[in-house]
């Protein structure tokens, strides 16, 4: 890998290739707040907390969601 091929990663700084980086871009109606370049560990535990912090105490638990007829889960799409 050159120096051309790779970037840092925004969390941890380690140089990583662009076939393997993946970038998480957290919109609000449409305009982008955030963006973050990733290396594949670093994403990796993004992923982790995010569904961490997801599944935090909302008030209401899941058994009685799927009464209520929701699923209680939370997709996450990755381009």
């Amino acid at each position: 890998m050159s120096d051309a091929d790779a970037e840092p990663c925004d969390w941890c700084g380690d140089a990583v290739a662009n076939p393997l980086s993946r970038t998480v871009r957290v919109s609000v109606d449409r305009s982008q707040i955030d963006s973050q370049r990733l290396c594949p560990e670093c994403f990796a535990e993004w992923v982790d907390r995010y569904e961490t912090e997801m599944r935090a105490d909302t008030g209401h638990d899941d058994a009685a969601a799927a009464a209520d007829g929701e699923d209680g889960g939370t997709d996450i799409i990755v381009d």
